[in-house]
């Protein structure tokens, strides 16, 4: 479309792959036309793996597939800041490691993974409060940990997105607004998430409102959405949400994340975000493919190769109809790579 804006198109690689095998999750993407992946869990022949447990050697070979498939990475899909923020025994699972710890270990290591796969951004999350207690009691904590993550990256010539999810401090729209003012660093950006936010039981009204407050702080998108069982919450604000049992993921043009709302409204910030990122050597604004149409839980999701492309297809129409331009792989780009 000429003079359309443009976003570019990425996926969570895992997600289209069986077994999670690099050549699988490569084999799909390439064939649906993508040339972005987020990278999370994958399997080079040791076993499936965080990408924060991958080690040189798997790197390397990683970086070998992705030049035979013609990919690049967008993000680092790290589980960053899916600790607890306190010590204590809340009936989760979720794990506690002191900060200066988790800083010098893992915030260190996922920047140099990010330097390692030549990827300028890095997906994280705004930490556990424990369960059943107000988040707004833990935000000053959030922002600390998280001005110093972000200042970690922007001194590694980073950015760290921050995506909304259940269950952690930066749950909602509001939360998330908070803490970015607060934060108030150029290295912290946000990720919006429909789905992350309607499977609380928000209303798509209330979602939309969530957009709004979180728009001024949005560096790019992950894109799912969500079947509402019921039609508005039962009463309150939104509990702990057992993300293992969710399933009401469904590709964006048919959920009711109102994602053709939200990104026809979205495209008129598109051409300052994406001068905004490429300052920072982004290269544009990736709307990244989290589908879960086969499944989701707290540390990833399924889709499988069939699923994958539904929700691609499904997302390209939604685009198609918010007049916003992407770029699917064509005859052309084969000749180039060839050499033909």
């Amino acid at each position: 479309m000429a003079d359309a804006p443009r976003v570019i198109l990425s996926g969570f690689a895992d997600e289209a792959a069986n077994q999670k095998t690099a050549t699988q999750q490569f084999a799909a993407l390439a064939a649906l036309g993508l040339e972005y992946y987020s990278i999370r869990f994958i399997d080079v022949g040791g076993g499936v793996k965080n990408v924060m447990k991958l080690t040189r050697s798997e790197i390397a070979k990683v970086r070998h597939l992705e030049d035979e498939y013609g990919l690049n990475v967008s993000s680092i899909g790290s589980p960053i800041g899916k600790v607890k923020l306190v010590n204590e025994d809340d009936g989760t699972s979720n794990a506690y490691v002191p900060f200066k710890k988790y800083l010098e270990r893992d915030v260190n290591k996922c920047c140099e993974l990010a330097h390692a796969f030549e990827t300028k951004l890095i997906r994280g999350f705004s930490f556990y409060h424990p369960r059943g207690e107000d988040p707004r009691d833990y935000l000053s904590q959030a922002v600390d940990q998280l001005g110093s993550i972000a200042e970690t990256c922007h001194r590694s010539d980073l950015t760290f997105g921050l995506e909304v999810e259940a269950n952690l401090v930066g749950q909602n729209g509001e939360l998330m607004a908070e803490l970015y003012r607060q934060v108030n660093h150029p290295a912290l950006m946000l990720i919006f998430d429909a789905a992350n936010i309607l499977c609380q039981g928000y209303t798509t009204a209330e979602l939309i409102e969530q957009y709004q407050v979180m728009k001024p702080g949005i560096g790019w998108m992950h894109v799912k959405d969500y079947a509402l069982p019921n039609r508005g919450r039962n009463g309150g604000t939104p509990g702990h949400v057992d993300e293992d049992a969710l399933k009401h993921f469904v590709p964006a043009d048919v959920g009711d994340g109102a994602h053709e709302h939200i990104l026809r409204d979205f495209s008129a910030d598109l051409p300052k975000l994406e001068r905004k990122l490429r300052r920072r050597g982004i290269p544009g604004v990736f709307l990244d493919l989290e589908p879960h149409v086969k499944g989701g839980g707290q540390f990833g999701g399924f889709s499988g190769p069939d699923g994958f492309g539904v929700a691609l297809r499904g997302l390209c129409r939604v685009l198609d109809y918010a007049q916003i331009d992407y770029h699917i792989r064509d005859f052309d780009d084969i000749r180039t790579v060839r050499g033909f």
